[in-house]
């Protein structure tokens, strides 16, 4: 499984993640893992959610045949 560092945190971050770990029952590695599992899933949900919107703000009109257009050009 690929590996990843960070380097150069502060103390206070990681004394920080420590406590996160603590209050989830998890160890410190687990946790940094849990947070970037949701911080990379959160950026897939967001342009799942802005696709939905822009659908959802679009349904019910008309639209032009794309096609035409660029051909129109």
């Amino acid at each position: 499984m690929p590996q990843l560092l960070v380097r150069d945190l502060s103390p206070e971050v990681i004394e920080q993640l420590k406590k996160r770990a603590r209050r989830n029952g998890r160890s410190m590695q687990s946790e940094v893992r849990s947070i970037i599992e949701k911080a990379a899933r959160a950026e897939s949900m967001d342009a799942v959610n802005l696709a939905a919107s822009v659908r959802r703000m679009l349904s019910g009109r008309d639209h032009s045949d794309s096609s035409e257009l660029v051909s129109e050009e």
